[in-house]
């Protein structure tokens, strides 16, 4: 959500009871002002928090002339003092899934290891050997943001427009959702490089507009369900939830162009999302 926002959108996504302190949102309303202009970004997005056993994560992302890519993520422990994030390769990705474990501990320096016996050579020259891998917090911390962005970033359809070139934009014509369609999960995309998108054929995709059906839709998420769609404050705000990654929040107002979403939760995906259907 964006920061200029701040404090209008945390009411509206706040249904869980989810939200930050008076003081929270005064420093990050001061510290995200000083973070834009530091590092030149055109918007700047309060993303969320990760909650550690000794300190909690506060994460922004900056946003630059593609809303799209290259976006920057960046991490506090107080809501002032801003560290950037590395980018998740998947090589980091691939680390940080076989040896983290467990809650976050809030120590960006903190290790985590895991070893690991493979087998180097073929035939009779096959030999044991043992492989030891270690990643720091600050690792695990971008690879979850990471995730998360791509399994449960939302935008309403319309909202942003592709260009000819490949460039994602804001759709300053974007209005909000008639209230008839947005209690449909068909009109919220995915906010990330589309999967299912690109596996159908051209007749599948005839009655689609490429400015604005260049993402795919949630209601196409294997497996179904694993989204909540209500309305609230009257049915005055469509509010979606995540079950797959429990504290991620969706917000939007039909007919406004307001809309955002915000994480906060222990950083764990749900692995007992398939029993719960």
């Amino acid at each position: 959500m964006d920061f200029e926002s701040l404090h209008y959108s945390l009411d509206l996504a706040a249904g869980k009871g989810l939200t930050l302190s008076s003081e929270q949102r005064a420093m990050l309303q001061t510290s995200l002002v000083i973070l834009k202009r530091n590092y030149k970004f055109n918007r700047v997005l309060f993303w969320g928090k990760i909650l550690g056993l000794k300190c909690d994560y506060f994460i922004a992302q900056g946003v630059e002339e593609d809303e799209m890519n290259n976006r920057k993520s960046l991490y506090s422990l107080d809501c002032m003092d801003w560290h950037l994030l590395p980018p998740a390769t998947e090589a980091m990705i691939a680390d940080v899934a076989l040896a983290a474990q467990g809650r976050f501990t809030g120590d960006p320096s903190h290790e985590y290891e895991h070893t690991d016996m493979r087998i180097k050579g073929e035939g009779d020259d096959a030999t044991e050997e043992e492989v030891t891998v270690k990643v720091n917090e600050a690792s695990r911390l971008a690879t979850t943001v990471s995730n998360i962005d791509k399994d449960a970033s939302v935008v309403p359809r319309g909202a942003f427009t592709k260009s000819p070139c490949g460039k994602v934009q804001t759709n300053r014509s974007f209005g909000g959702l008639d209230p008839a369609e947005a209690v449909k999960l068909r009109n919220y995309l995915h906010f990330c490089e589309p999967v299912n998108l690109k596996k159908k054929s051209i007749l599948e995709m005839f009655h689609l507009n490429p400015a604005i059906d260049f993402l795919d839709p949630l209601s196409e998420d294997v497996p179904k369900g694993s989204w909540c769609l209500q309305l609230e404050r009257g049915g005055t705000v469509c509010v979606l939830r995540s079950l797959l990654w429990l504290g991620l929040t969706f917000f939007h107002v039909p007919q406004t162009p307001q809309h955002g979403y915000i994480y906060m939760g222990d950083g764990l995906m749900n692995l007992d999302l398939p029993f719960m259907l």
